[in-house]
């Protein structure tokens, strides 16, 4: 069944019950944020300050500082709770430079309510989340991880909270996306379960508490969320985050806000700082919710940057303004790094990267690479190319890994980049040196097909040289078969140094696609 098929429209048809209702919550929500401290441009990447000034830009935690406040403020006396889906780590210098300290001091600065936890908190390991849980002055929580073997974690993480709002209970309860082990770095100490089942456990321990309103917040993806909100009994409403889903009442191509599952409204706000969301719940006496309505509210340059927060961040930035703002090369066109493109076909930004990285290897013997699309985290607009949009593109300090595996470990590893496409999960292949058809409808495992390398079909039997990232080299998003490869070397020179070395030798840089990939 389609998503879309749960429409506003079931929202207004809960509207009738509204008149006995005695109860309004309003549900104040962002996630997704990943290191957006400073305003960014129409492609997601961090925006110049000249950008800005002409009111081009969106975003950055100022304008949220401020978004949220105006709702505060506008909703004086009535019952409001303000969310956090997950990652607000990663993405931008100030998270590579700083390691966490600048999130959480704008969050505190924020004031939220509660946080889930996102997959890229653990992107230091068990450190960089309790980086978080030590410094956030709100409760951070996630349901279905086990840390109590952990000793870095051990008694720090909750499972749910429980806020008072104007006189009532409001639960919260969390799940983290099951597959976080290979889209991040959790350690072994840290167990993950069954999301659903374990909602539905922390949704009856809730209610066994007398709490009759409860909201999911959940790191697990729009897809999921819907399968949540379809299955655990008890849940009032379902807000989310990482598949960075846009929901608008307004925008052309957008999901429905909230989208109805049954009678569970099912809320996100994008990514990036663009987007605040605003939930009004309408409860009655039983708990019951008979009214669900509202919007995410666009960040634009009409929302004022808060002038402390933007003086703080500009201090921040000193630092590293220097290395932000060289420029590296000039680009003839938009290079297209947008999750949506990158996460399901050829785009030009993969094989910007993945010919990069290929380019700097290939006097090794190397014949093919492949970049995960979700390494991918913006595009970059024509004109001048800084350091600090390259970065921002590739924020993970990831290293080129070269290693050496059979044709028939290349074809599982293809087959495992597209297993994910419905979902538009990270592990995507963009390649270089190699061509291949992915058929999207057939069944996971057996998508791929007319696999060639330097334009002969692939030999299963042949050793071929490989580049890509350490992640993805030592199992990250799924690529476990790289593992155990032959003659594995992880330590080579930065990607995003990689790239921009390239596109400066290629300067000025013309995007393009070729059909390296077609998808049927």
């Amino acid at each position: 069944m389609s998503l879309r098929l749960f429409t506003s429209a079931a929202a207004l048809a809960l509207t009738a019950g509204m008149a006995q209702a005695d109860y309004t919550l309003h549900v104040i929500h962002i996630n997704d944020l990943h290191s957006r401290i400073e305003p960014i441009s129409k492609y997601d990447g961090t925006c110049d300050a000249e950008s800005n000034a002409e009111g081009k830009c969106f975003g950055g935690v100022a304008r949220v500082y401020t978004k949220i406040n105006e709702l505060r403020e506008q909703l004086a006396g009535e019952n409001v709770i303000v969310l956090d889906a997950g990652d607000q780590y990663q993405g931008s210098l100030m998270y590579t430079t700083y390691k966490g300290d600048v999130e959480i001091e704008m969050m505190n600065k924020i004031g939220f309510d509660a946080m889930a936890v996102g997959n890229h908190e653990f992107d230091d390991g068990d450190e960089g989340l309790a980086k978080l849980l030590d410094g956030a002055s709100f409760p951070v929580l996630s349901g279905n991880l086990d840390v109590s073997s952990s000793n870095i974690l051990g008694g720090k993480l909750k499972d749910t909270v429980i806020l008072e709002v104007g006189g009532e209970k409001i639960g919260i309860v969390s799940a983290l996306a099951t597959d976080t082990v290979e889209t991040s770095s959790p350690s072994a100490a840290v167990i993950f379960s069954d999301e659903i089942e374990n909602l539905q456990q922390d949704v009856a321990t809730l209610t066994d508490a007398g709490v009759s309103k409860i909201i999911a917040l959940n790191h697990v993806g729009v897809t999921k969320d819907m399968a949540i909100a379809e299955a655990v009994d008890g849940l009032d409403a379902v807000v989310g985050g990482h598949s960075h889903t846009k929901f608008s009442n307004t925008e052309e191509g957008a999901m429905a806000y909230p989208t109805m599952v049954g009678d569970v409204p099912v809320v996100q706000a994008y990514a990036y700082s663009k987007y605040v969301g605003h939930l009004t719940l309408v409860f009655d006496d039983a708990g019951n919710v008979t009214s669900a309505t509202g919007d995410t509210i666009l960040l634009d340059a009409s929302v004022a940057e808060d002038e402390a927060i933007k003086a703080r961040i500009a201090e921040l930035a000193g630092p590293i303004e220097e290395m932000k703002t060289r420029v590296v090369a000039d680009a003839g066109d938009v290079i297209v790094g947008d999750r949506d493109v990158c996460r399901a076909m050829e785009c030009s930004m993969g094989n910007l990267v993945a010919d990069a990285m290929l380019d700097r290897v290939k006097d090794q013997g190397v014949e093919i690479a492949i970049q995960n699309g979700g390494g991918l985290r913006a595009s970059i607009d024509a004109g001048e190319v800084t350091m600090g949009e390259v970065l921002t593109v590739l924020p993970f300090q990831n290293t080129l890994s070269t290693f050496q595996v059979t044709g028939e470990t290349i074809v599982a590893a293809l087959e495992n980049g597209v297993s994910q496409m419905e979902e538009g999960a990270g592990r995507f292949p963009q390649v270089a040196g190699m061509s291949f058809t992915v058929d999207p409808s057939a069944e996971a495992g057996s998508r791929i097909s007319d696999v060639m390398v330097g334009g002969a079909p692939i030999d299963l039997g042949k050793t071929y040289g490989v580049v890509s990232n350490n992640y993805v080299r030592n199992g990250g998003d799924g690529y476990k078969m790289f593992v155990d490869a032959m003659n594995a070397y992880d330590f080579g020179p930065d990607l995003a140094d990689v790239t921009a070395e390239y596109i400066a030798a290629n300067a000025p840089y013309t995007p393009y696609t070729d059909g390296r990939i077609t998808v049927k």
